[in-house]
């Protein structure tokens, strides 16, 4: 196998298989960003005096046709060929000979591999932060768009207090809220390079590594190349725990919807819940029962957004025990990594698409489940009348406990949230879904 480190010997087909593992496919992921890296590289090398201009004009219009044919899907990683790098090497050294080789002075396969994972993981996080915003906009329109119907709260698995389908929704929009603050986070730490910190102790070339990293578009370099270098395993950790936190999201609203969905054929007439409902074809039925509608979609997106959580998890096992500077263990962290990418962004697309199918039910406090759903309302309805709150409170629960509870407020199948009274921020009447537009506003300008 050609290899950048070779020295005149060679490993056994075993050990290559080994340690190569799955890289030379994942390693095509970076293919476009280890081109941009280099083409950034050797601008700054003819600054320095490393490279003629000639020089930089033939290797910038060889790296620009390579840059081609991987847009173009006809790149591939050669049969013999290790990674990436070896790869955009070789073709430079077989097109233009010795000047094809000028590429790597100043740097090492550290820097290398660290800056196209940090241009590749700002891209994928730009594309999360869209795909993250969509769901939340989808969550505030169907916050606004049935706001004044009820839902009913629980706590402890029983029915405890009024909500709404307002409440609900935006609640796991503001969530996202948070989750957005994460992925900047994340954004911040991928945003610096480490190019130029060669294998983590620097270059006796005087390399500008300020000019790569304006050429890249950081936010700024990571100054100490020890420090650029033990960022390897950090970075992806800070991604990972950024996509988690979105995943816990996802998974909730998942496991939600899992019990709200009327699981029966007859749409909302199921005594389980039913308080929302999805196509057809967005369920599946069972091989035995001929009523059911299983949440599929919905059990599965929670289980691989649990997979997603486990990904920082594992990322962190794999990052410890070890010193400083680089360790060949940091090679498998693409193989977490990357996976996990692709699963949060195909959970976030299909809980978007989802929600464009979503229905819900308005007639739920038909069902006499909810009789005693009131019982605070009525408890702050007297005690607004004058009677004094714990007496009020004892008195509507010698009424649960006869079964004579009524609440006074109005016949509870024909109201709406805003029928209650509530009115603070936050509360099913002043759901503060244009402040919670606003924190989004700020929290994705990144």
């Amino acid at each position: 196998m050609a290899t950048l480190w070779n020295k005149g010997t060679s490993a056994t087909e075993a050990v290559d298989r080994f340690t190569v593992g799955n890289d030379r496919v994942l390693d095509l992921r970076l293919a476009r960003y280890d081109v941009q890296g280099s083409r950034a590289h050797i601008k700054m090398l003819e600054s320095i005096g490393l490279l003629t201009a000639d020089e930089l004009s033939t290797l910038d219009a060889a790296l620009a046709r390579i840059a081609e044919r991987i847009e173009a899907g006809d790149f591939t990683l050669e049969p013999d060929v290790e990674d990436i790098h070896s790869q955009v090497e070789l073709l430079l050294t077989r097109e233009l000979g010795e000047v094809g080789k000028k590429i790597h002075s100043g740097r090492s396969r550290n820097d290398q591999v660290l800056v196209d994972l940090k241009l590749f993981l700002r891209d994928e996080l730009r594309t999360l932060r869209d795909e993250v915003l969509t769901v939340f906009r989808t969550l505030q329109a169907l916050s606004e768009k049935h706001k004044e119907v009820l839902l009913p709260g629980y706590t402890h698995a029983q029915v405890a207090m009024p909500s709404s389908f307002g409440l609900w929704f935006g609640a796991y929009a503001e969530a996202l809220v948070d989750d957005m603050y994460l992925l900047g986070g994340a954004y911040k730490v991928v945003d610096r390079n480490p190019l130029g910190s060669a294998a983590g102790y620097g270059n006796s070339f005087p390399l500008d590594r300020q000019m790569t990293t304006d050429l890249l578009g950081f936010a700024s370099p990571v100054y100490n190349s020890v420090a650029a270098q033990m960022q390897r395993g950090r970075t992806e950790r800070a991604v990972a725990s950024a996509m988690g936190s979105i995943a816990l999201t996802l998974n909730k609203f998942a496991a939600d919807c899992c019990q709200y969905m009327c699981p029966d054929c007859c749409q909302y007439m199921c005594p389980n819940f039913g308080f929302i409902h999805f196509p057809d074809e967005l369920t599946t039925g069972s091989s035995i029962m001929p009523h059911k509608k299983n949440p599929d979609v919905w059990e599965i997106l929670r289980g691989k957004c649990n997979r997603i959580m486990a990904c920082e998890n594992e990322i962190a096992l794999m990052c410890s025990n070890m010193p400083h500077g680089y360790h060949r263990d940091y090679q498998l962290l693409k193989d977490v990594l990357f996976p996990a990418l692709e699963l949060m962004h195909e959970c976030l697309q299909m809980t978007d698409y989802m929600l464009q199918h979503i229905e819900i039910n308005e007639k739920i406090l038909d069902n006499k489940l909810y009789d005693y759903l009131f019982t605070v309302e009525e408890v702050n309805r007297r005690t607004l009348a004058g009677t004094p709150f714990r007496e009020a409170y004892k008195q509507v629960g010698i009424e649960v406990n006869e079964g004579r509870f009524r609440y006074g407020g109005g016949d509870k199948a024909t109201l709406k949230a805003s029928d209650l009274g509530h009115t603070h921020l936050g509360s099913l009447g002043n759901l503060c879904n244009d402040k919670i537009a606003a924190l989004m506003d700020a929290a994705s300008k990144w």
